[in-house]
């Protein structure tokens, strides 16, 4: 049985609000990513940092993840603008996961915006930007030094991961493979091109370390992502998804997150986070008896 939390600005935009909320859901595992205090989560202080932490605690809360914006860039700037620029970021959520102490910190996918005309982003990278897998590897062995697994989320727009292969093909570039894994949010691969179904869920099983889930309705035509749903009408299998990743033990926490899409007509988005978490909980009712 997994732990189920959402991004802390799901619950509240006020981060006192978010905790209370939060914690009268049952959510213990906390993913910070902004609206703490109105900043991001590694734009805190250290101060605020310890304040952050210990209004958590007093709600029986812990950070499970920090949600940081760590190479979510165009690599095609080249590797002097992008590290100088993200070092910047590498620091300060340093400096705060000292004090938070995640189980997990979020790293982004980079971008090219030479995207729409690569064919095999790893290839791609190994013949003009070699120097990214390296950058990645950095931080990896940084945050572990620290205590900290590193886990890499894929974007949904023009992001260097946006096929199973290249998905496959980074992290075995990486070759840290016990020291970070995969993000898999199912909705920014849609978005990216591939439908999340459960045979892309078995090819990405081995290296996926925490799962996103939010709704969606493909068009009926295209099959690509219409409209922002709740988990329970959403057009791919959440509940086997779900179930499974539960079953393999793949994600000891799985995080709900918006939805994605345009507004369908008529449909009633008030209150939805709260609905959805109540479904997830409902796919794990006989194992909670």
């Amino acid at each position: 049985m997994p732990e189920l939390t959402m991004l802390n600005s799901m619950a509240s935009r006020d981060f006192a609000a978010a905790l209370d909320r939060l914690a009268g859901w049952g959510i213990r595992a906390l993913d910070l990513k902004d609206s703490i205090f109105g900043k991001t989560v590694f734009d805190l202080t250290r101060i605020e940092a310890e304040q952050a932490i210990a209004m958590a605690e007093r709600r029986g809360q812990y950070v499970y993840c920090m949600s940081t914006a760590i190479f979510q860039d165009d690599i095609e700037q080249g590797e002097a603008s992008f590290r100088t620029a993200h070092q910047r970021l590498i620091e300060r959520a340093s400096t705060v996961a000292a004090v938070l102490k995640p189980k997990l910190l979020r790293v982004l996918s980079a971008k090219s915006s030479k995207r729409h005309s690569i064919t095999d982003s790893i290839r791609y990278m190994e013949s003009h930007h070699p120097w990214v897998f390296e950058a990645y590897r950095s931080v990896i062995d940084r945050f572990r030094e620290e205590g900290v697994m590193v886990t890499i989320e894929n974007d949904p727009q023009s992001n260097i991961l946006g096929s199973v292969d290249e998905i496959t093909g980074f992290f075995e570039r990486l070759d840290r493979p016990d020291h970070t894994h995969f993000t898999f949010d199912v909705q920014n691969l849609w978005q990216m091109g591939v439908f999340p179904t459960m045979d892309v869920y078995a090819q990405l099983r081995p290296l996926i370390g925490y799962l996103h889930v939010k709704g969606g309705l493909k068009h009926p035509v295209t099959g690509e992502l219409q409209w922002k749903s709740s988990l329970e009408d959403a057009s791919w299998p959440v509940a086997a998804m779900c179930k499974q990743a539960a079953a393999d033990g793949v994600s000891p926490v799985i995080c709900l997150n918006p939805p994605h899409g345009a507004a369908r007509p008529g449909c009633d988005y008030n209150g939805m986070e709260q609905r959805d978490l109540a479904y997830l909980k409902s796919l794990f009712a006989a194992e909670l008896e």
